[in-house]
């Protein structure tokens, strides 16, 4: 049965790193325009991890033009994903970080994590 199941499951992507809530990163998609495909880039925070498997994946959100807030999920295991990049890591106390969607500003900042 395992064999069965594993043989239904898509490839890992080589090109995401380990990812954790808090994360400042930014995300290349291919995008298909037509005949044209092009790389677009999305850069925000992790709020949330989900999933297991073919299901993994997490939820990265942005401030657009104007202060509003954009979230966008996404399949870790998907091949649209060119790369992921991590910019920087952020000291966070709770798996999901939900409370960033009512705040803007200086008070939507995470402290920064530092390897010591």
């Amino acid at each position: 049965m395992n064999d069965l199941l594993k043989s239904v499951e898509a490839p890992v992507n080589p090109n995401i790193p380990d990812l954790y809530p808090g994360d400042m990163i930014s995300v290349f998609l291919r995008i298909r325009e037509g005949a044209n495909e092009r790389i677009q880039e999305f850069r925000g925070t992790i709020i949330s991890l989900s999933g297991s498997g073919n299901n993994e994946g997490f939820m990265v959100r942005r401030i657009a033009s104007n202060g509003i807030g954009v979230e966008r999920t996404f399949l870790k295991r998907s091949p649209l994903i060119d790369r992921v990049q991590v910019h920087r890591r952020a000291h966070v106390r709770r798996a999901k970080l939900y409370f960033l969607r009512e705040r803007t500003g200086k008070r939507a900042r995470l402290k920064q994590k530092f390897n010591r």
